[in-house]
């Protein structure tokens, strides 16, 4: 996948650097003088680029028409908002994701200025918070869709009110697929008559931001938390 990188601070050098070593084709832009000394200590050398982003001739010259994603990760939102802009309008680059630095500027971060995937700290630091509480020992996985679709994980324990009960009686809401349940490191496709077992792993998709507590809720007592496995599926995509 080839990605241009607008920005080389900590967050366009940390990106840089995860994509890079999962074999990607990565391009960042950068003008600082200290911030391009230091990223020729961090990034090999042929993937840097010296200039502005927002100019379309330093954008011609790391190949942007060849480019699949573009993020724009520089410290200034007017300068975000221009590369995804001049991006998608005058290169049709298929995938756009924005930093948003100040969270008053959100609002600006739409398809108006071709933004396809805005990212704001705050925002999301308030819905993992929101979700948290809200789904119990659930734990949210993954997001697609812009927050439209969820993937989340609940872990059977004792206790667990759905054990014994034949997955096609449980209550569930229209909201929920059970996706897959992972049973002694084995992924299991769900079935009607299936009866899950103390130490599953349930994974379901849900569709709207947050169910509330007690729809996929398969915990026990309270104080019974289950252990979370946090290197399933990363929080990924977070640009601080």
């Amino acid at each position: 996948m080839n990605v241009i990188i607008a920005g080389g601070g900590r967050t366009g050098t940390q990106l840089a650097t995860l994509l890079n070593a999962q074999g990607h084709d990565v391009r960042v832009i950068e003008y600082r003088k200290d911030i391009l000394a230091h990223l020729h200590h961090e990034l090999p050398t042929e993937i840097i680029y010296e200039g502005i982003p927002t100019d379309p001739m330093v954008l011609e010259n790391v190949d942007i028409r060849s480019a699949q994603v573009v993020a724009a990760c520089t410290t200034s939102d007017a300068d975000n908002l221009i590369v995804c802009f001049i991006a998608r309008a005058m290169y049709n680059v298929p995938r756009t994701i924005a930093r948003i630095n100040n969270p008053r500027n959100a609002w600006l971060f739409n398809e108006n200025f071709h933004v396809d995937c805005p990212l704001n700290q705050a925002e999301v630091m308030s819905s993992l918070i929101e979700e948290e509480m809200s789904l119990g020992d659930m734990m949210t996985l993954l997001k697609l869709r812009r927050g439209l679709y969820s993937l989340v994980e609940e872990k059977m324990v004792v206790g667990s009110k759905v054990l014994g009960i034949p997955l096609k009686e449980l209550p569930l809401p229209d909201t929920c697929v059970i996706a897959a349940v992972i049973r002694k490191g084995q992924v299991v496709t769900p079935r009607g008559d299936m009866l899950f077992e103390i130490g599953d792993e349930v994974l379901a998709k849900l569709f709207g931001r947050i169910l509330r507590r007690g729809h996929l809720r398969c915990g026990g007592p309270t104080g019974q938390r289950r252990e979370r496995r946090r290197n399933v599926v990363g929080r990924r995509g977070m640009i601080r």
